[in-house]
């Protein structure tokens, strides 16, 4: 037997020392299963989307106890390592995810999974407790109101003169992201940051305008501008 067939033995032979023993493949999946239900958990309680999906969340206690057990098989064999490689690499996943919380969520999962397959469970469990930490104090930071969107439809050419006069008295700034203007009428967008419990008063005082048509108010879920 040549020197090289002989490295190729002793490394197999080494790889595959590792075998797969019931107790701890059941204490692995055991403890997977526990931090997996915790992240259930979390999720539940910071998703603030309007349609929970359970189907998602559940999918999370799959990923890492499948992920776990994927870890142990490759420990047990550097033939079956290769082969999940192989077969893992063919796998295209096409679900689209929206909420970037989400993807934190997959991957604290998978981390989870491939941690404790690896039998680093108090790696797995202050990671889990660091991640808590850092999500839930992140998570209930108060933020900074957002601007709101004011849409006014106007039958005053010079409109636009008297409701800045109005607005100054209401907000803290404005923008005007539209402008559109034809014949007698005049259409308004604009981004504005109202002073504390104004809201009311300036929709009141802005009704009573004899030349504005219609206006509306619309909160603003994204970043502003100013």
């Amino acid at each position: 037997m040549s020197f090289k067939d002989a490295i190729k033995n002793s490394f197999i032979e080494n790889f595959s020392n590792g075998r797969l023993n019931s107790s701890s493949t059941l204490l692995v999946l055991a403890v997977t299963l526990l931090i997996g239900f915790y992240i259930f958990c979390i999720y539940k309680v910071i998703c603030r989307e309007t349609f929970y999906s359970k189907d998602f969340n559940i999918s999370l206690v799959a990923v890492a106890i499948i992920t776990a057990a994927i870890i142990l098989t490759i420990q047990s064999s550097i033939v079956i390592s290769l082969g999940m490689v192989g077969a893992l690499s063919i796998v295209r996943f096409r679900t689209a995810i929206k909420n970037p919380m989400d993807l934190v969520f997959l991957f604290w999962s998978i981390s989870v999974g491939i941690i404790c397959g690896a039998g680093l469970f108090v790696i797995a469990l202050i990671t889990t407790a660091v991640l808590t930490i850092c999500i839930c104090g992140l998570n209930y930071i108060p933020l900074h109101e957002n601007n709101k969107l004011l849409i006014i439809n106007a039958c005053f050419p010079y409109a636009e003169e008297r409701l800045i006069n109005v607005l100054n008295s209401y907000v803290k700034r404005y923008k005007i992201k539209s402008r559109n203007i034809s014949n007698a009428k005049v259409d308004l967008i604009l981004e504005i940051k109202l002073f504390p419990q104004k809201e009311l008063y300036l929709l009141n005082e802005l009704n009573e305008l004899d030349f504005i048509t219609s206006l509306s108010l619309i909160s603003q879920e994204g970043e502003s501008t100013f």
